[in-house]
């Protein structure tokens, strides 16, 4: 967390790249299997043959900061909320790895990316449809100038990347970044202090209940 804490203070990751980070790392914490482990794994057996390694993915920062653009600022608000206080009420280990044995084409990142999604529906599109259109594309510009590649995708992104092959995809409309917007008023800023701050409160009231 003080890693996160330090990139953000260098301006390396926003606001929600660390909140985000922050929850998922609450998620694997309960997990079997570390998350990414596929592509840790993956990169030792290149080197180990020799192999090339290109780095296919959106660069994260870019990915982070598209996110937190299209969030609202009630939505930012909101998050706040609902990211502290879903790290609390965590399924149980059991659940949580019983959940991802069920669903046979999602994994651990894009079934949270799911579930986030029913409160922010921007996330879907810059957390996942994008990074499919981008890695397609990367992956097609990659075969075609090596005669043997090995891919290694998280299983919730390979139905994505299979959609959008060989499709006409604008990657550097992928790749802008949203325009800083002006200075919200005043008035906004504080009602959404102010209606985030009561939710806070009734939920640290609630969990004290228990």
């Amino acid at each position: 967390m003080n890693e996160m804490i330090d990139m953000w203070k260098k301006k390396k990751m926003n606001t929600f790249g660390i909140l985000y980070s922050w929850f998922l790392a609450k998620v694997a914490s309960q997990l079997d299997v570390l998350p990414g482990a596929e592509f840790r794994v993956a990169f030792e057996e290149a080197m180990t043959y020799g192999g090339k390694v290109i780095l296919g993915d959106r660069p994260v920062q870019i990915t982070l900061r598209r996110t937190w653009g299209k969030m609202s600022l009630w939505h930012r608000a909101k998050f706040l909320y609902y990211i502290v206080f879903q790290s609390l009420f965590l399924p149980s280990p059991e659940d949580l790895n019983k959940m991802l044995k069920d669903m046979d084409d999602v994994d651990m990142l894009t079934l949270v990316i799911q579930e986030m999604s029913k409160a922010f529906p921007s996330l879907m599109e810059t957390l996942l449809h994008e990074r499919d259109m981008y890695m397609s594309s990367k992956l097609l510009k990659v075969a075609r100038e090596h005669s043997s590649v090995v891919a290694v995708v998280g299983k919730g992104h390979v139905s994505g990347i299979k959609k959008n092959w060989q499709q006409p995809i604008e990657v550097q409309r992928l790749m802008e970044l949203p325009v800083p917007r002006k200075g919200a008023s005043k008035l906004k800023i504080l009602a959404s202090i102010g209606a985030v701050s009561t939710v806070v409160a009734s939920g640290i009231y609630i969990w004290g209940k228990k």
